[in-house]
């Protein structure tokens, strides 16, 4: 008996240190998601009025470009995979990495050939263990993620988007990133980047009673848009990060309150174990305590006679 309440005592101790690890895991998450917030809302502004004017430059020329204009029978795409360093998130990267999945099977399905590039260890290891090619790779930053980061991540996309397809560009570029909806709510999401769809934002700027002003193009539309590209892809991508670092931790926060919680449980369980433990251990002490003072009763009374 008294090995087994030991047993039970080191399990206690190491699962209370566990439960320290996790709770302190759980509060860093939880201060780390207000910022990740604020950085969101800060960069909507700007990525909404980026679309706005290239959506404006478009539909005010005539111009042809990768921007904007759809190619007739696409033949490659490059998709763009947002993933996390670091793991104890709960099914964060699974997710994102499912929706690359099918986002893939759908462009193969449409006889496009899909070149890959991973933002994040996770998504960087899910594909090195399956021996794929993946065409570029980025990590360090996805916690924190910031405007260079985005900027070098959009320098071989943009590069590809601007190729021919014969010389190894593609025709279209797509993200997959979990946008953030609340606290509780994180969606795994993909994204058509480019060619930008002209008709959806008209469509919601009409819903929103908007109306997009007119622009004079100097020296022409063409080099506006070529200026507007990188921004544009910039934009997109940096949003998208800042998006799947708020979700990352809202999701390691979400995680590690599940592990706490469940750590308490466990502690209480093996608690009420430990207790029975020792009140067993006691009862037989008392057992033989009682057995041993009849036996010498019974001895001295014999000797008595």
């Amino acid at each position: 008996m008294g090995a087994q309440l030991r047993v039970y005592k080191r399990r206690i101790q190491a699962v209370t240190a566990t439960k320290k690890i996790t709770k302190a895991m759980e509060m860093i998450a939880a201060s780390r998601i207000v910022k990740a917030q604020r950085k969101v809302a800060a960069s909507k502004p700007y990525a909404t009025e980026l679309t706005r004017a290239v959506t404006a430059v478009a539909t005010g020329s005539n111009a042809k470009h990768p921007l904007t204009t759809e190619v007739e029978a696409p033949t490659r795409a490059a998709v763009l995979l947002v993933t996390s360093d670091r793991g104890l998130a709960g099914g964060y990267s699974s997710n994102a990495i499912k929706a690359a999945e099918r986002l893939r099977e759908r462009l193969a399905s449409e006889g496009k050939e899909v070149d890959t590039y991973i933002v994040g260890r996770k998504g960087v290891a899910y594909y090195g263990f399956r021996e794929r090619k993946v065409e570029d790779s980025w990590t360090g930053f996805t916690d924190n993620p910031a405007y260079s980061d985005a900027k070098s991540v959009a320098a071989p996309l943009i590069e590809a988007i601007q190729k021919e397809t014969a010389e190894g560009g593609v025709d279209e570029l797509h993200i997959v990133f979990t946008e953030f909806v609340s606290m509780m709510t994180q969606n795994a999401v993909d994204d058509r980047m480019l060619p930008l769809s002209l008709d959806e934002v008209a469509e919601e700027s009409t819903r929103k009673g908007e109306i997009l002003p007119l622009f004079d193009f100097e020296p022409s539309a063409e080099d506006v848009l070529d200026a507007l590209l990188p921004r544009y892809v910039e934009s997109r991508i940096y949003n998208a990060l800042l998006q799947a670092a708020a979700s990352e931790h809202a999701a390691r926060r979400r995680a590690m309150k599940s592990a706490t919680d469940n750590a308490g449980d466990l502690i209480k369980s093996l608690s009420r174990l430990a207790n029975a433990a020792r009140q067993a251990e006691i009862t037989q002490e008392i057992s033989e305590i009682v057995g041993g003072a009849s036996a010498l009763a019974d001895a001295t009374a014999g000797s008595d006679k």
